[in-house]
């Protein structure tokens, strides 16, 4: 079941309606069947791995907080058995590919067995969710006694699939609120569903007709062509995702309850380190807390801070998908991080940073830098497999000469639906963080809560009508669902 479906569109106002009618104490036991129903709709078997999972982790982490000696033991069982559950149906393909490749090498031809996994939704993100809760009770936290609320907590549907990553301590007190009804839940809540599905159908999904075409077919574009693309990527990965998270987000707060922001305003990031503090807050603060921290974090010295940085990057692109594309926009981003602490270190020992800091022009270049240090990333993030970012990439970086090879040929390859989306894509990149900063503004502001009813009511229906008639032919799902 899609965010942007017929279907999620009848089940929200019906849990919506039921959730308001229900007495208080039945309203968890009600939100619990539908998350259910709403991961089950997918495939029903994988409702049994979510339940089995909360189930192992309701018994084992109440042992942590009672233990007195193993106590670390016990956390390294609760936290394998999640990461072993993750790494059976998410890296056993990955793991096979590894050995035949190392097999390869020696001369051994090995066949793998096809094992017929089919990744679950959301995986990554509940096992994350189970991790932190497990370590925050080792560092002192109590543990969720009640069942109900403790299930509710990985499988609450909103974010079930693709985040934000929540914390237990900030989402399992919401549950014991007995909330009453207010209309500033529907006024904020439809909001920002609404400009997450125009995030999503408007910009991302027609952006990922372009970026498509030219994934496929790199070795057919000019650098040109392929900057415009990668810019594409940058601007359809963001606004897809922020879409979501805002549809999620908008999607809670029709129940009173809220969970964390995940971007804000990740590319006009003056840095790498400024832009991983902006882009997936919930990713990069678990990476620090439950990954980075206990690897030894910044207490080593230098070197060991930036094996750690570096150890913290990769696998964190490796938990984005189980491929060596993503442990190299992993590892690319843990390098990228280093280069920026090194390059702070040089200028405050010459003594000009704090100076440079204070100027706009510096400032903009910085952006300007950072964003396109970002898009290379996003190559091997976006690219089917290493070859393919290895193309995209010598396209990008060929001599400047090359960038003026952009003929009509190569744009009918793209084969997109309008002939004119194109075109105008070349004309609004430019403007596509400007409409970022917009819309977040209007977001923070509550553009849409000053007018009168009847204005706000005009808004709304011109957004869906806008959501209908732009609609792509097949509008993809979203990007975050395949992690």
């Amino acid at each position: 079941m899609l965010f942007n479906s017929l279907q999620y569109l009848v089940f929200l106002p019906t849990v919506f309606l039921l959730f308001w009618l229900t007495p208080h104490r039945f309203r968890v036991p009600l939100l619990l069947v539908a998350s259910y129903v709403f991961y089950m709709s997918w495939r029903p078997i994988y409702g049994i791995l979510i339940f089995g999972l909360t189930l192992a982790n309701f018994i084992l982490v109440p042992f942590i907080e009672k233990a007195t000696v193993n106590k670390k033991l016990l956390l390294g069982i609760t936290v394998a058995v999640n990461l072993i559950t993750l790494g059976i149906f998410k890296y056993a393909y990955f793991t096979m590919d590894a050995v035949k490749t190392g097999l390869g090498f020696a001369g051994i031809d090995w066949k793998e067995p096809h094992l017929h996994i089919i990744l679950p939704l959301g995986i990554s993100f509940f096992v994350f969710e189970f991790i932190h809760y497990a370590v925050e009770v080792y560092r002192g936290k109590p543990v969720v006694k009640n069942f109900l609320d403790f299930a509710l907590f990985p499988s609450f549907f909103p974010t079930q699939i693709a985040g934000p990553i929540k914390r237990y301590q900030d989402f399992v007190p919401q549950l014991h609120i007995p909330v009453k009804f207010k209309w500033e839940y529907v006024d904020e809540g439809m909001q920002l569903i609404l400009m997450g599905l125009a995030k999503k159908v408007l910009i991302a999904d027609n952006l990922a007709l372009v970026v498509q075409a030219g994934f496929a077919h790199p070795e057919q574009f000019s650098s040109l062509d392929m900057w415009m693309i990668t810019y594409a990527f940058a601007f359809q990965i963001f606004f897809d995702f922020a879409g979501y998270t805002d549809i999620a987000r908008g999607s809670s707060l029709l129940f009173g309850y809220k969970v964390p922001i995940n971007f804000n305003l990740p590319y006009i990031a003056s840095n790498v380190a400024d832009f991983w503090r902006r882009w997936h807050i919930s990713l990069s603060t678990w990476l620090r807390d439950y990954l980075f921290i206990p690897l030894g974090g910044s207490r080593g010295g230098k070197w060991l801070t930036y094996r750690n940085l570096f150890i913290t990057m990769a696998l964190g692109g490796l938990w984005h998908g189980a491929a060596f594309h993503y442990l190299a926009w992993g590892a690319y981003q843990g390098l990228v991080l280093i280069v920026h602490r090194e390059y702070e270190a040089a200028m405050q020992k010459i003594g000009v940073h704090e100076k440079l800091l204070k100027s706009k022009v510096y400032h903009w270049a910085s952006v300007v830098f950072t964003f396109h240090v970002v898009c290379v990333g996003w190559v091997f993030f976006r690219a089917d497999d290493m070859k393919i970012a290895g193309l995209v990439l010598s396209k990008l970086f060929e001599a400047p000469a090359a960038m003026l090879n952009f003929s009509a040929s190569q744009l009918a390859i793209l084969q997109i639906r309008d002939p004119i989306i194109f075109p105008a894509l070349v004309l609004i990149l430019p403007v596509l963080m400007a409409s970022t900063l917009i819309i977040n503004w209007m977001n923070d502001k509550k553009f849409y809560q000053s007018p009168p009813w009847a204005v706000q009511v005009t808004v709304m229906v011109a957004l869906m009508c806008l959501l209908t008639i732009f609609t792509p032919d097949s509008s993809p799902r979203f990007i975050y669902f395949q992690f």
